[in-house]
């Protein structure tokens, strides 16, 4: 095993960072970082499993599911409020080694400006015993003021790229100590196309992924090709459309789409599960799935997509399938614009570039 490097030695290699700060967290469990003791997983596993609304209870057993059926991807986030339940599910005798499997978290919008983006870090690490994060993404282009439990206020101080330059210092540190303490990658979630543009203008290390909710209801597929025509990985969250109950309210007259008839007929030639071609179409299609579920049997069959082809005719059929129907937008909520641009979205900008 090699040893541990000590938390002087990472304070200075990132001496000139905000993480200097915040090596040593109250509260948190001590961090002795050590380089993986092989190389790391890369690329980002195409079916990964989403920890999104799974309940800590839930948790140990849909890991250890995951494992058992050859996941290498677990997708998951500071909001979800069960990193704990992740990190004594990883800490798990029976759990493969670190360097085994993809890591993802995310970075909630109260924790934007710079001093506290390592503290949120920190945090994560410490909640999910490791020392290193495969993937860590800002969850929303969204600042949130601290500290205003009950409320949501936008910070107005501080931007999208203020919050990306301290993130890009947890990639430097991965860098900086050969993998021992870090994040190995980072990257956004729900960005618009200006929102992107933005990171892009002004990043050293760029988004190596982008996560967002995309399935046959919400295809976006320009907004696919384009990344991936620029090297940035697309995540597809919710990709079973609204079979995730906390979308119930949206759109109730949409039958859920294990349920919609060119699916089901799509699965039955095909001679899989609905599920798995839902998932398989958008694999192929180039995007990052990471289905949630708690129970043993679906985890195992939604890893069958990636044995899932469509011809030519069949995706065109796809195509005319999308209902242009985004599930997941808190703009009112938050009382922001969120998806400029996009599918279900504000399109207060592209108004305005046309007036």
């Amino acid at each position: 095993m090699r040893p541990s490097i000590p938390i002087s030695v990472l304070v200075a290699i990132v001496q000139a960072s905000p993480l200097q700060n915040s090596i040593k967290d109250d509260g948190q469990h001590p961090i002795k970082p050590s380089p993986p003791s092989s190389a790391p997983v890369s690329p980002i596993p195409s079916v990964g499993l989403g920890l999104w609304n799974s309940k800590p209870s839930d948790v140990p057993h849909a890991i250890a599911s995951a494992f058992s059926s050859n996941y290498t991807h677990l997708d998951g986030a500071a909001a979800y409020n069960n990193e704990p339940s992740v990190g004594s599910a990883l800490s798990d005798k029976h759990a493969p080694a670190r360097h085994t499997y993809w890591l993802t978290s995310k970075l909630w919008n109260t924790m934007h400006k710079p001093v506290n983006v390592p503290k949120a870090f920190n945090k994560t690490l410490s909640d999910l015993n490791t020392t290193y994060l495969d993937l860590y993404l800002m969850h929303w282009p969204v600042a949130f003021l601290p500290d205003n439990p009950g409320r949501t206020i936008i910070d107005q101080d501080t931007s999208i790229t203020d919050t990306w330059r301290a993130m890009e210092t947890l990639a430097s540190a991965y860098q900086a100590s050969n993998g021992a303490y870090g994040a190995h990658y980072i990257g956004i979630s729900n960005f618009s196309p200006r929102q992107i543009d933005e990171i892009l203008k002004m990043c050293t290390i760029c988004p190596y992924a982008h996560e967002f909710e995309t399935h046959p209801y919400l295809q976006q597929q320009e907004f696919v090709n384009w990344h991936i025509e620029h090297d940035m990985k697309v995540i597809a969250y919710s990709p079973l459309a609204n079979l995730n109950p906390t979308y119930k309210d949206v759109m109730p007259e949409l039958p859920p789409i294990l349920e919609d008839k060119f699916w089901v007929g799509a699965a039955q030639k095909k001679n899989v599960s609905v599920a798995q071609a839902v998932l398989g179409w958008n694999v192929q299609r180039g995007a990052i799935v990471i289905p949630k579920s708690v129970h043993a049997k679906r985890i195992e069959e939604n890893l069958g997509a990636l044995k899932v082809e469509f011809s030519e005719e069949e995706l065109q059929d796809v195509q005319k399938e999308d209902k242009k129907i985004r599930f997941n937008n808190p703009s009112k909520d938050w009382g922001v614009e969120l998806f400029e641009g996009l599918d279900g979205g504000s399109n207060r900008f592209v108004i305005e570039d046309e007036l």
